[in-house]
């Protein structure tokens, strides 16, 4: 089957079935009724001699080929639209476009205050919309336009996305400000002497900390493992925990911040958006704001102690 023999609407209808694994829900937001939807999954399952998704009580799950096929279709469709609307004029104050950004639980607590801000004053119709996307996941969901820019680590490499470094944050020791450690500064000893709040979304394995401390051939006592950033210093604030995270999250607390008495990566985030994206006016200008709010969260050079 070549291309010029199907209606590329049937792409489309195929694109939100396979993002959300429903008929009708690919109905509404295709703004077609469910019968629609059904023959036209109908048509392309001729077209291309395969069931493409099945009925489960789960949902439509896609066959191998719908896998193989999806995200070609999507990033087509991205640079089909990207192509239409390159010429058009985004005006951020009168705009009410829909924002969809992926990023992790740290990166909304800082960046989204500073950015939900801006947009009170400088583009009031404009609405974000943030929840976090498996890493594995960010390229596809780029490519379909479930995703519009995705905040995470440096560590996606796919030739149709595209990245830019963020700045990076160095990360300090916290402990309430009544802990019964007396000393200004702590040494390696001090350190390891206390008991530690391990952040990390998996239930088993090494986190940064820890990896930097066995490669000294040492070790801390972790008292309690937790799988966001925003809870921890909650719990250092009323226990002898230590809480060891970037430092731009610690500064937001009441409590005393100590430098690491050992050598620790920086914190880095990249932004990523789909090369599709490179011309268009709204995706640079959201780049832009987040490029912003990291630059307000740097101003004053991070104190501690």
């Amino acid at each position: 089957m070549r291309l010029p023999q199907m209606d590329l609407n049937l792409f489309q209808v195929f694109d939100a079935i396979y993002g959300k694994r429903n008929l009708t829900r690919a109905a509404e937001i295709l703004c077609i009724t469910q019968p629609a939807v059904s023959n036209a999954l109908a048509r392309m399952r001729r077209a291309l001699n395969d069931p493409l998704f099945i009925s489960t009580p789960q949902g439509m799950v896609p066959t191998p080929l719908a896998d193989n096929i999806a995200g070609h279709v999507g990033e087509a469709l991205q640079l089909l639209n990207a192509a239409f609307s390159q010429g058009e004029t985004f005006v951020p104050a009168t705009s009410r476009k829909i924002f969809r950004v992926s990023m992790p639980d740290l990166a909304e607590s800082l960046l989204l205050p500073v950015l939900g801000e801006a947009l009170q004053h400088e583009a009031p119709g404009i609405r974000i919309e943030s929840y976090y996307t498996g890493r594995s996941d960010i390229p596809l969901e780029l490519a379909n336009g479930n995703v519009h820019l995705a905040i995470d680590a440096p560590l996606i490499d796919d030739p149709q996305v595209r990245q830019t470094p963020l700045p990076s944050d160095r990360h300090a020791c916290m402990l309430r400000p009544d802990h019964p450690f007396a000393g200004d500064s702590l040494t390696l000893e001090d350190y390891l002497a206390l008991d530690h709040i391990h952040i990390s979304s998996r239930r088993h394995g090494l986190g940064h900390v820890d990896t930097a401390l066995r490669k000294l051939g040492r070790r801390r006592s972790i008292r309690m493992r937790v799988q966001h950033y925003l809870v921890a210093p909650l719990i250092a604030l009323r226990t002898d925990l230590a809480l060891t995270a970037p430092l731009r999250l610690l500064q937001g607390y009441d409590a005393r911040r100590f430098e690491l008495p050992f050598e620790l990566p920086p914190l880095e985030w990249h932004c990523y958006w789909h090369r599709s994206m490179d011309h268009d006016q709204a995706n640079i200008w959201l780049r832009g704001k987040f490029t912003v709010a990291i630059a307000a969260l740097q101003g004053e050079p991070p104190h501690v102690g």
